[in-house]
């Protein structure tokens, strides 16, 4: 008998799902039959998602979170159980950068980072981990990371510390959260193409960057979706503390 990365009858929250790969990772997870759950700090900004969900024949309900508020994060894990009837998938996606010298970054500036990106991604992951293990059923956590959590790049710090933060809190979750049947693993994309970094990879720069890629060229959203369905689904299930890097030889490369 193969494995199946169907999930029909699975129930999926995503958070950062307003914009960018939050909303293409909730598409992906609704065409595969989880019914979704998709969480921005505003609701509002959630309407294309959902509605292009909808569209598309899946099925989808918007809540309110903002990662750095613990209230706003219990509240809107509970919202979405209401609403799904449990939780067997998180995809904790949401997360900003800051670009700037190390040695020029404000204090506010990096705890903002850091506070979404690492401390956001354990506050929802121990609400909705918590609400797994009451119900019995186990569930999967995906931690998107990034491969800048695992090499380097310059004027980036806050957001490498996060990232690699992230990656070893996923095998640390993984580590206690098996008992519990409760898989905990990381996707880490690389340089993908996006219509908000258009204008750096036209420029001089952004070539000379893409030329250290061994596969010499950006990766595509569609490109994430094996990984993400391995890591959800069944497809992976003696898979837990696993970091799967998606970025077209970059890590391979030389610095």
């Amino acid at each position: 008998m193969g494995v199946s990365f169907d999930l029909t009858g699975r129930t999926a929250l995503v958070t950062g799902a307003s914009s960018g790969l939050g909303r293409h990772f909730a598409g992906v997870l609704a065409r595969a039959g989880a019914r979704v759950a998709i969480a921005a700090r505003r609701a509002d900004a959630l309407a294309d998602t959902r509605a292009a969900i909808e569209a598309a024949g899946g099925s989808a309900a918007a809540v309110a979170m903002d990662v750095t508020d613990p209230e706003s994060v219990r509240r809107a894990v509970a919202e979405a159980s209401d609403a799904l009837g449990g939780i067997d998938i998180l995809i904790n996606n949401a997360g900003i950068t800051a670009s700037r010298p190390f040695l020029d970054m404000e204090e506010e500036e990096w705890d903002r980072v850091l506070d979404t990106n690492l401390t956001g991604c354990a506050r929802v992951a121990r609400e909705v981990g918590r609400r797994m293990r009451d119900k019995g059923t186990g569930g999967s956590i995906v931690n998107i990371a990034s491969i800048l959590g695992l090499r380097v790049a310059g004027q980036l710090s806050s957001y490498i510390a996060s990232k690699a933060g992230v990656v070893h809190l996923t095998k640390a979750m993984a580590l206690e959260l098996a008992r519990h049947g409760i898989r905990v693993n990381a996707l880490c994309p690389g340089y993908l193409e996006t219509e908000m970094n258009a204008d750096f990879f036209a420029s001089p720069a952004g070539q000379t960057l893409i030329k250290r890629i061994p596969q010499r060229r950006l990766g595509r959203l569609e490109e994430l979706d094996g990984p993400l369905l391995l890591l959800a689904s069944d497809a992976g299930s003696y898979m837990t503390g696993s970091v799967i890097a998606a970025d077209g030889g970059h890590l391979v490369s030389s610095l």
